[in-house]
């Protein structure tokens, strides 16, 4: 039994083939009146187990396990003390995280102290995905070259965190091309319950405790793992560093917002187009700090994969979290993904006994809101061509286009050039590519070819981010397109600077099985490196006589990318339409 049981005697053991987990149950509070499980929203259940696991009667005390636990849909304005399981970090903001400790070690050390008693107290997970750029592509070797000169930028970066990675306890690193943060969360490193190994370690023989897996990251895309039923969310570097250091993070009593799916996605409409619908919705509807929860029927059709495609774009939507409870569907996933049976197992066990697994014949919780969503009802779209709300049917990208293309003609003929005004005020590429030869190794164009770039061409098109690679479905039907395509003798244009940046070595395995990398290839789709690349603004530098005519003239041309953001000068400064595909 478990020690230490809180105000409401929570502690029990649960059994799960020749295995026993120690656990809260949440079933203490409803037994103690104060609770109705069934119609709780998921994410309050999870925060409710937090709270209950971690009472200790100075940041958590009874009372804040009896406020949540008598959540409303108007909850009250108080603030309550959630401890995150884990906490994941990304190059970028996950360098000055460990910078930070290593001056703990120092000031320890100075102090007479043993500097190894500094580490952080929460399992840390730093994937390097933030540093490649795509300086080279359409060829074989495009990868291999992007890698080298990624190293060759970061290897002062990269060599503190593999020193970290030996120096601290708790703390591990998915080295550099392998992978996007957010994918290899969900694919790998995920727990979804916590006690019975996963992310790489093994299971506690001796019989762990269990309690959901939860996390704040230092990316605002850290709610991708929402779709998996794991409740995170983006924050800034102190916090995430207060996390590490097992500090609460302190929060209001959240407002959650439901969505309710009914109906199934319609034969050639993607998760893309239900997402970008998703994101239209929710921004008209006003979510901006709430917790969102998608619940119905309609999620018995809806894979995983569609559902972390849906989670990843939460900042753009701008609520907290678009959380998704545990069924079979998780279950399904885990097994998909190689998880360990006995973790399998345990996953759904848990989610039984403490009333977080749906199905069908589940009560709807109730919410502080509830917008109805029929999937059948979402058509083939794209968004653009300046924000990922700004959805348009695939029927109408043409006519939205041309407007849009007036629209900015007239500003240039009346404003001078946009793009030099960028550069003035501090746009344009990093400093790190200053070097690079844009016409080595096949990245020039052909000159006639550069000349015929004019305004409105497609200059950037990237299948790129893990919003949309993480998706099988999306991905092998781009490969099929790709198929199709080059069976009809279609060609891309020498202009376009076509890349593929999966968030996962296993898309590559995929497509190379179903012997559809190639047809990739054929136009361009070359392999280009693992890691956020061209949503992030990494898609380095235009072929140099591509750029110099698209500044000569001050063309307005575009890009297309399966990215989740498309502001104008954020994919590259001389690209003004940016569509999301």
């Amino acid at each position: 039994m478990i020690e230490r049981t809180g105000s409401f005697d929570a502690g029990a053991t649960l059994t799960v083939g020749d295995r026993s987990y120690r656990y809260f149950r949440l079933g203490a509070l409803e037994e103690a009146g104060l609770t109705n499980l069934a119609r709780l929203p998921y994410s309050i259940k999870i925060l409710l187990e937090n709270l209950q696991r971690c009472e200790d009667g100075r940041t958590v005390k009874r009372d804040d396990v009896e406020a949540l636990a008598r959540w409303s849909p108007t909850p009250p304005e108080r603030e309550i003390a959630f401890r995150p399981a884990r906490v994941l970090l990304q190059d970028f903001t996950g360098v000055p995280c460990v910078v930070d400790l290593a001056a703990m070690r120092d000031a320890i050390s100075a102090m007479g102290g043993d500097a190894k008693t500094i580490n952080p107290l929460q399992p840390v997970e730093l994937v390097i995905d933030h540093s490649v750029q795509v300086d080279f592509f359409r060829g074989p070797e495009a990868f291999a070259k992007n890698a080298a000169r990624e190293l060759e930028r970061n290897r002062e970066r990269y060599a503190l965190l593999r020193w970290g990675q030996t120096a601290f306890q708790n703390f591990r690193v998915v080295p550099p091309d392998t992978g996007i943060v957010h994918q290899v969360n969900i694919e790998y490193l995920a727990r979804v319950i916590f006690g019975g190994g996963g992310g790489g370690l093994a299971a506690d023989p001796s019989g762990a405790l269990a309690y959901p897996d939860t996390l704040v990251g230092t990316d605002s895309h850290t709610t991708m793992v929402d779709g998996l039923g794991v409740l995170a969310w983006g924050v800034g570097g102190i916090e995430a560093e207060a996390a590490m250091l097992g500090q609460p993070v302190t929060m209001l009593i959240p407002q959650v917002v439901g969505v309710r799916l009914t109906g199934a996605l319609r034969e050639g409409v993607t998760a893309t187009d239900l997402v970008l619908a998703v994101t239209q919705m929710l921004r008209k509807r006003g979510v901006v700090g709430r917790f969102v929860e998608f619940f119905g029927k309609g999620l018995s059709s809806m894979p995983v994969a569609d559902r972390v495609t849906i989670g990843n774009m939460s900042p753009e939507f701008g609520c907290t979290v678009s959380m998704f409870p545990i069924d079979d569907r998780t279950l399904e996933y885990l097994r998909f993904t190689g998880r360990a049976p006995e973790h399998v197992a345990l996953v759904e066990a848990y989610a039984k006994a403490q009333s977080l697994f749906r199905t069908d014949a589940t009560p709807d919780p109730h919410y502080s809101d509830v917008i109805e969503l029929d999937l059948s009802g979402v058509e083939p779209n794209i968004a653009g061509p300046r924000r990922p709300q700004d959805r348009v049917p695939l029927r109408d990208a043409k006519s939205t286009f041309v407007a849009a293309m007036r629209e900015w003609a007239k500003a240039r003929n009346g404003n001078g050039n946009a793009v030099r005004r960028f550069e003035s005020e501090g746009g344009g590429q990093t400093a790190a590519i200053g070097d690079i030869e844009a016409d080595a190794d096949g990245q020039s164009v052909p000159g006639a070819a550069a000349k015929d770039v004019s305004d409105g061409a497609v200059v950037i098109a990237a299948i790129t981010s893990c919003t949309n690679t993480s998706n099988p479905s999306v991905l092998i039907g781009a490969g099929l397109l790709a198929r199709n395509a080059v069976e009809r003798g279609l060609q891309t244009k020498p202009w376009v600077k076509t890349s593929l940046a999966p968030g996962s070595q296993v898309v590559t395995d995929y497509l190379a099985k179903a012997d559809l990398q190639r047809y990739l290839d054929a136009l361009g789709f070359d392999l280009v490196g693992y890691g956020c690349t061209t949503c992030i603004g990494n898609s380095g530098p235009l072929p140099a006589d591509v750029a110099d005519n698209v500044e000569e003239h001050d063309l307005i041309v575009a890009a297309v990318l399966s990215g989740n953001r498309n502001f104008e000068g954020r994919i590259h400064p001389q690209v003004r339409a940016n569509y999301l595909a």
